[in-house]
């Protein structure tokens, strides 16, 4: 089950968002190892988002009027990043370095993945409905449906890791000018995905 998990959460790696190309670029800016702790933020609030739907939390977030505010959030998070990227090109900041809770910073890239990947609830409706396909077709316990959730994390974390790697080595080679519009080009991408997440209907 866990390799069944793998499989479709790989096929689902393919469809390039928001935190992949917030994956590349970190690691492309402050190495593997800094993209690396984001990639952990990542995977985590995914398996939290898995095991909501697991237990049935998308009957709530289902409804029209709380899928607009958390499409609205998700909208506004990933915008935020796409600008901050933007305006970092020529030295300036949209989030400062303050600190979050005790010593955490804005600059934290673990934090900073949970935060990316956390600006989009409604992929708990999305997690729901292949955990509702699988269990109709293939009868699944809930121990099953766990078992297909930590493939699914798993293949996350194995696809951003990839992903990290080929940053990180393009950082190597390539001149800094580049590196700069490459940056400046995933920011706008970032603010493109946020508009689009905005004005695509529930």
């Amino acid at each position: 089950m866990i390799t069944k998990g793998f499989k479709l959460g790989m096929m689902l790696q393919f469809a390039i968002g928001p935190v992949c190309v917030f994956i590349f670029t970190l690691g492309g800016n402050r190495g593997l190892l800094t993209a690396e702790l984001a990639v952990l933020g990542v995977a985590i609030i995914d398996a939290l988002y898995i095991l909501l739907a697991i237990f049935g939390i998308a009957s709530f977030i289902d409804k029209e009027g709380v899928k607009q505010v958390l499409k609205l959030f998700g909208a506004i998070i990933v915008a935020i990043f796409g600008l901050h990227i933007i305006v970092g090109t020529f030295g300036w900041e949209v989030l400062p370095n303050l600190s979050l809770f005790n010593g955490i910073r804005t600059e934290n890239s673990f934090i900073e993945g949970m935060v990316l990947t956390a600006s989009n609830p409604l992929t708990i409706l999305f997690w729901a409905g292949v955990f509702s396909t699988k269990i109709a077709e293939e009868k699944l316990t809930r121990s099953d449906g766990y078992l297909f959730g930590l493939g699914s994390v798993l293949s996350t974390i194995f696809f951003l890791t990839v992903i990290a790697v080929i940053g990180s080595i393009t950082r190597k080679f390539l001149p800094v000018s580049i590196i700069a519009t490459f940056n400046f080009t995933v920011g706008l991408a970032l603010v493109y995905f946020a508009i689009r997440m905005f004005f695509k209907k529930a």
